[in-house]
C-alpha cells in the first residue's frame, strides 16, 4: 500500500503533482548526432559502391554484371535511407476536443443586416 504526501513546498516548486516522470530516453537525438551518424552511413554505402565498381573490373560472367548493377542502384537506397534520419514524426494524441464554434452576437438595434446567398449568385 502505498501513500503520496505532499508537502507545501512540494506543490510551489514546479514538481509534478500525478507522480508521471518524463522518460530521458524519449528525448530525440541531437541533430549533430545525428547528421554525424547519417553521414557514416552514407560514407559507408559509397564505399560499398566503390567496391563494387572495382569487383566489376575484375570480375567477369555474371557477377560483373551484378556488381554494377549494385554500383548503379546503391546511390539511389543511399540518398532514400540517408534522408529518413529525422522524419520520424510521433503525433501526440490528445483528449482534448476542439471547442464548438461560437454564433455571432444579435446585430445592434438599428444596423442593416444584408443576407447574401452564394447559391443565388
Amino acid at each position: 500500500m502505498s501513500t503520496t504526501r505532499t508537502s507545501a513546498s512540494a506543490a510551489g516548486s514546479g514538481r509534478r503533482q500525478d507522480g508521471a516522470v518524463p522518460s530521458i530516453t524519449d528525448a530525440p537525438e541531437s541533430l549533430t548526432d545525428d547528421q554525424a551518424r547519417r553521414q557514416r552511413r552514407y560514407l559507408l554505402q559509397m564505399g560499398l559502391r566503390v567496391v563494387c565498381f572495382v569487383g566489376a573490373y575484375f570480375a567477369d560472367g555474371w557477377l560483373r554484371w551484378t556488381l554494377i548493377a549494385g554500383a548503379v542502384v546503391i546511390p539511389y537506397l543511399a540518398v532514400i535511407l540517408v534522408n529518413a534520419g529525422r522524419d520520424r514524426v510521433q503525433y501526440a494524441t490528445s483528449a482534448l476536443e476542439p471547442a464548438a464554434p461560437q454564433q455571432l452576437p444579435p446585430a445592434p438595434e438599428g444596423a442593416t443586416v444584408v443576407e447574401n446567398d452564394p447559391e443565388e449568385s
